[in-house]
């Protein structure tokens, strides 16, 4: 008897027909995000759009906010680098910065991202999903950045990485939330070039 792969690891294995079907509902998804914002979507409105039924969706995704941090998550990680390698580290967190901003520019991406985390901070299980799928793949990425930055010597040893990486995406995260200025290449450029000098080795400091 041939062998029958369980509905939830569906997704994961890539099955052609059940992929296709993921990719509809995740697509589907974003639109409805960008379109009208995560509290004006529905199940009923994603299944609708994708061509798919609503049991297909719950039986991947338990909540649309769920489906909502999925359906970003996939999109933002297309065509975005892994561990980028310029040789330097402004060019490598430019690397990682710049397609990050560039998406917040092109599509109002700010609110649906400021929804997720209003939604963290009243559901503890949601907020642990978040930070596994969104905030911390992005610290993963940069935390490496800086780690190899130590090893060619560009910055000190004893360099606090994870306050480096909060001042790095804090001040995207800021702008964003706050809408106060432009998501801009300027500002990504010298937000990197102001966290490169607070790290970087003073000159004439002892090893």
């Amino acid at each position: 008897m041939a062998r029958t792969e369980p509905a939830e690891d569906a997704p994961r294995r890539g099955r052609p027909r059940s992929e296709k079907a993921r990719q509809a509902i995740l697509e589907a998804t974003s639109e409805l995000l960008l379109e009208h914002g995560l509290s004006s979507i529905s199940m009923d409105a994603v299944a609708e759009r994708a061509g798919a039924s609503k049991a297909t969706i719950y039986r991947w995704w338990p909540s649309k906010e769920l489906l909502a941090l999925d359906a970003v998550f996939s999109e933002w990680e297309t065509g975005t680098p892994d561990r980028p390698d310029t040789g330097s580290l402004a060019g490598d967190l430019l690397a990682l910065i710049d397609p990050w901003v560039h998406r917040l520019a092109e599509k109002p991406y700010g609110r649906v991202i400021a929804a997720l985390i209003a939604r963290a901070q009243s559901d503890p299980q949601f907020a642990q999903a978040y930070r596994a799928r969104f905030v911390e793949p992005r610290r993963d990425h940069a935390r490496l950045v800086f780690v190899r930055a130590i090893e060619r010597d560009e910055i000190p040893a004893d360099t606090d990485i994870e306050a480096a990486l909060d001042l790095l995406y804090g001040a995207v995260y800021h702008r964003m939330l706050h809408g106060h200025a432009s998501l801009t290449d300027p500002f990504a450029r010298t937000v990197v070039a102001y966290v490169v000098a607070g790290v970087s080795r003073p000159a004439g400091r002892a090893e």
